[in-house]
């Protein structure tokens, strides 16, 4: 078999994957796909490869239930249905009333799904990121975990749901690290898989002082990151590993810097948020589930990093993720154009992918699944190696617009325009209130900026139907080009390119 998924030697914020540059981009399902016994995964994959998406993530030991604003997925599984790595034996019943675990006793149908979806996703060229942990977020899905000590028949500790994403309790410790073991020997043969130790770890949980402080959640994540390199060090392959820092609750802030500089990942993922923090500057990347677009912040978030010598992933956007509608896709389209011609990698989960409805809704293969395929095929097209964010080069454009520009500087320019107007519902106004609205409403005027000399081939892309308008020729003589613009609805991209 190649090589494993790593780094391109050639560009840091770039993944090489079988010899060839590689973008990860995804409208996922909800990480479920192998914990969740109904979900036909395989539907799932082979629709994800039609629609040219390179990544897709699932969780190993995690488990959550629906609320208002967090739709049902794949990860909220019934509770007959859920799939956990370790058998249930009992004696004794569980907190679901099902039979209590044995830790001791790996569970084969886990397994046995585990390597029939690496599989599939190796044989169609998809990067998975195998989330090894999560945060438990709060004491009625802490009550859900295997490793919960009412839930199994191995004597761990009691703890409350914080300290699980620290060391205090040593036996709990010691059952998460033979986990993450047993995963990494596992599934050491794939060239495809990508590592995240943990999902949104946090620290300064609320109710109480005394909780795992950020040092110590950062201390846990790499102690977890030396269990992952230790068991690899003596196995065929070595795999990425990608993360971020502990985040505080109490104040909200989710830093950066740290995830870049000292925590000893390859790559970073932040899931975009208010108050994520960068070098001492705050990034408001949007609310959960808000409809906001925040676009102009989530762009300038990627250029500051993009001289940290990672790859950044914008990982589980959910800005308008639980709005199965046209107005939340194209939140997410804009977002995604945003992030990838910023340098950055892209996942976004669409929750129309559900139990026995494994390729979405006729909607969404119509919409953010397609826009998605346009948008993979786009960025696969460029010169990746050698692209990079081409700031300032723009002098004028349309009011309303927000600029991202990427390429090869003289050879390639690819423009997204995109109106970064927020909603009616991001702005506290009736979804009704049409004249209200902004973004939506038509936009034309122009664009002007300087070429090198030379001759150039002008093209128009719509991310909404993955098509070109006819080519015009230009000529760069380094001054001021002014191009009019085809009158456009939320988001185009110019491409020009030296004839």
């Amino acid at each position: 078999m190649s090589s494993v998924l790593r780094i391109h030697p050639k560009n840091p914020k770039l993944f090489e994957f079988r010899g060839k540059p590689l973008v990860l981009l995804t409208a996922t399902e909800h990480y479920g796909a192998v914990m969740n016994r109904p979900f036909r995964f395989e539907r799932y994959l082979a629709d994800a490869a039609e629609k040219r998406m390179t990544l897709t993530r699932l969780f190993m030991l995690f488990r959550e239930l629906q609320t208002s604003i967090n739709p049902y997925s794949t990860c909220k599984p019934e509770t007959p249905d859920y799939i956990a790595p370790f058998e249930r034996t009992g004696p004794g019943r569980a907190l679901d009333q099902e039979l209590k675990y044995d830790l001791d006793h790996p569970n084969p149908e886990f397994f046995d799904r585990l390597h029939r979806f690496l599989s599939l996703a190796s044989g169609y060229g998809i990067v998975v990121e195998v989330v090894l942990l999560s945060n438990t977020y709060a004491p009625h899905i802490w009550e859900l975990n295997p490793l919960n000590a009412h839930n199994n028949i191995n004597g761990l500790e009691e703890i409350e749901w914080p300290d699980y994403l620290s060391q205090r309790p040593p036996r709990l410790f010691a059952r998460q690290a033979a986990h993450v073991r047993k995963i990494v020997e596992e599934i050491n043969r794939y060239d495809n898989v990508i590592y995240e130790i943990c999902n949104e770890p946090g620290g300064r949980a609320p109710g109480r002082a005394d909780h795992p402080s950020l040092e110590e959640v950062n201390q846990w994540l790499s102690a977890l990151i030396g269990v992952v390199r230790q068991t690899e060090a003596d196995l065929p392959n070595q795999h990425l590993i990608a993360g971020q820092e502990a985040f505080s609750y109490e104040p909200w802030q989710q830093g950066s810097d740290l995830s870049f500089d000292s925590l000893g990942y390859d790559a970073i993922n932040m899931h975009p948020l208010p108050n994520t923090t960068y070098k001492g500057k705050s990034y408001d990347l949007g609310a959960f589930m808000s409809k906001q677009l925040t676009l102009r912040a989530l762009r300038d978030y990627g250029l500051a990093t993009y001289a940290e010598s990672k790859p950044l992933n914008q990982d589980e956007d959910n800005i308008a993720s639980q709005y199965k509608d046209a107005d939340a896709w194209t939140i997410h389209r804009k977002r995604a154009w945003t992030v990838l011609l910023s340098g950055g990698h892209y996942d976004y989960i669409d929750f129309s992918i559900v139990n026995y409805c494994e390729t979405g809704t006729p909607e969404s293969q119509r919409n953010i699944r397609s826009w998605m395929k346009y948008l993979s095929e786009f960025i696969h097209s460029v010169d990746l190696t050698r692209a990079r964010p081409l700031v300032g080069l723009l002098q004028e454009q349309p009011p309303n617009v927000l600029e991202v520009l990427f390429g090869i500087e003289g050879e390639d320019y690819c423009i997204y325009l995109a109106d970064e107007r927020e909603l009616a519902a991001a702005r506290g106004l009736p979804d009704g209130d049409h004249k209200e609205r902004g973004a939506g409403q038509p936009i034309s005027g122009h664009i002007t900026l300087g070429l090198p000399d030379g001759d150039y081939q002008v093209v128009c892309f719509d991310p909404k139907t993955g098509l070109y308008s006819p080519a015009i020729q230009i000529q760069g003589d380094h001054s001021a080009i002014r191009l009019a613009l085809p009158e456009f609805i939320h988001d185009l991209v110019v491409r020009i390119t030296r004839s």
